[in-house]
């Protein structure tokens, strides 16, 4: 379950957030004001939903504070202005997005799920004895990494993550989005065969006419 920091000095609003966060399914912690939302922000909270406007400060200010302090939890402002050099100073500030109020509360939800699955811990996806580190980037055998080019981590992960023959033309596509001036079967059998020489040739099974196939 997520939890929420609410910081809205609205008491109506701030109570009518409260209900709704917590149908949702959320924790949610409130706080009227700049001094509450410092003494109920915990690292256990997933997502702070902040008031630019507030009794006894403003929200960017003290987003700012926290971005300072390294406090790296996804902020969403709630703002009554939706003039461009408002917007900007808050994401500048470290935002992560905004809804002007009035908000219809179906759009501020879909929001706070995005924020949420995007600030999720990518998996760690485990395949016989290695491991594959999405948040890293990285490759591990039994807890050492594998040193792999970026490209080869790219077509590793995708054929570790499919459960079928991936096809060589799904596999250029990613070579393509690497950002390769040029690309050809010659290109993606380097690859391939790089790859095997460093995690083992047993774990790619060759598809005659087809593409490759991930043993474990």
């Amino acid at each position: 379950m997520s939890t929420i920091l609410l910081v809205e000095d609205d008491a109506a609003l701030r109570s009518g957030l409260t209900e709704l966060f917590t149908r949702e399914g959320y924790d949610v912690n409130s706080a009227a004001n700049a001094a509450e939302a410092r003494r109920q922000f915990a690292p256990t909270v997933d997502l702070i939903v902040l008031d630019v406007t507030l009794p006894d400060g403003n929200g960017v200010a003290l987003c700012q504070e926290w971005r300072h302090q390294g406090v790296t939890t996804p902020i969403l402002f709630l703002t009554a202005k939706d003039e461009e050099f408002d917007v900007v100073r808050g994401l500048d500030a470290g935002g992560n997005d905004y809804v002007t109020k009035p908000f219809r509360m179906m759009e501020l939800l879909s929001r706070i799920r995005a924020l949420l699955r995007r600030s999720a811990p990518a998996p760690v996806t485990a395949s016989g004895e290695l491991e594959i580190d999405q948040a890293h980037m990285q490759v591990r055998r039994s807890g050492e990494i594998i040193p792999l080019t970026l490209t080869e981590y790219r077509v590793l992960h995708m054929l570790v993550s499919s459960r079928s023959i991936v096809t060589r033309e799904q596999l250029l596509e990613v070579l393509w989005d690497d950002g390769a001036k040029f690309v050809d079967d010659n290109t993606l059998s380097v690859h391939i065969s790089r790859l095997r020489e460093k995690i083992g040739a047993q774990h790619i099974k060759t598809i005659l006419g087809v593409g490759y196939q991930w043993l474990a």
